[in-house]
C-alpha cells in the first residue's frame, strides 16, 4: 500500500512539474492503458476454472441483482414522484 502512495505522490509531483504544458497525449496513454488492463482482466478470469465453471450461477446472480435494483429504484422513484405532486397540490 505504501508503494502506491509513493507512486500517487510522484504523479502528482510530475504533474505539477509539467502544469501549463500541452500534455494532450497522456490521456491517450491512459485509454490504451486502461484497455490493456480490461484485456489482462480477461485473461485472468478466463484461465480461472472455479469461475469459469460457475460462470452460469453467476449469470443468474448477476441477473437477478438487476432486476431487483431496476424495480427498487423505479419503486422509490415512484414514492418520491408521488410525494413531490402532493407537496405541490397543496
Amino acid at each position: 500500500m505504501l508503494i502506491i502512495v509513493c507512486i500517487m505522490l510522484c504523479g502528482i509531483a510530475v504533474g505539477r512539474l509539467l502544469r501549463g504544458r500541452q500534455t494532450g497525449f497522456v490521456s491517450h496513454i491512459i485509454t490504451v492503458l486502461i484497455w490493456a488492463l480490461l484485456f489482462l482482466l480477461g485473461v485472468e478470469v478466463g484461465a480461472n476454472p472455479k469461475i469459469i465453471s460457475g460462470l452460469q450461477t453467476l449469470g443468474l446472480e448477476a441477473l437477478i441483482l438487476t432486476i431487483g435494483g431496476s424495480i427498487g429504484s423505479v419503486f422509490a422513484a415512484w414514492l418520491l414522484w408521488k410525494q413531490v405532486s402532493k407537496g405541490g397540490k397543496a
